[in-house]
């Protein structure tokens, strides 16, 4: 059974926690507003700059040329906020896993001091159902720690994918830039 005083420590825990998770929730939204504000100056700059460029020139031939050259450093641009966006979202996300991970590894000691608890107390001839017991916590333990692997090798995958497809999309904005 549980104790007012480990109901009071577990509901002190599960606070600090969510407070926890709130404080990294507030940090990666500081960090999206930092990055799109970033973004935001350096697009009003350089608009800036391309409008007095587009304005100096003197025929269509060096409109185009004009127009190419600025097509891949907007790709570059393009996949570094995307990037950046990524690393935010991924980095938040993984201070929640690890969170949920803590909490859940956490709460199968507790049921598992419990259940050891019940077999200790448990009348004679009951020891077929604490095995049985035993067993379902130890398999339903055994689940988990598969679905954690799992959810950490796609997300690994995602973030290699990611960096693949980036690569493709500056490799492709470089290529017709080196046509011409």
């Amino acid at each position: 059974m549980l104790t007012a005083e480990q109901i009071v420590a577990a509901q002190k825990a599960n606070i600090e926690t969510i407070f926890g998770l709130t404080q990294k929730a507030f940090e990666g939204v500081e960090k999206l507003v930092e990055l799109n504000v970033q973004a935001t100056k350096a697009a009003m700059s350089e608009t800036a700059n391309n409008t007095q460029a587009m304005l100096s020139v003197k025929d269509a031939q060096e409109l185009l040329t004009l127009q190419a050259s600025l097509m891949q450093p907007l790709a570059e641009k393009t996949v570094a906020y995307s990037r950046h966006l990524y690393d935010i979202a991924s980095g938040t996300s993984a201070e929640f896993g690890k969170a949920a991970e803590a909490q859940a590894t956490d709460a199968q000691k507790k049921f598992m001091s419990v259940v050891d608890n019940a077999a200790k107390n448990a009348p004679a001839g009951s020891e077929t159902a604490v095995a049985v017991m035993k067993s379902a916590v130890s398999a339903a333990n055994n689940a988990m720690e598969s679905v954690q692997k799992a959810v950490k090798q796609a997300t690994e995958m995602a973030e290699t994918n990611f960096a693949t497809v980036t690569a493709q999309a500056v490799n492709a904005a470089k290529a017709p830039a080196k046509k011409r």
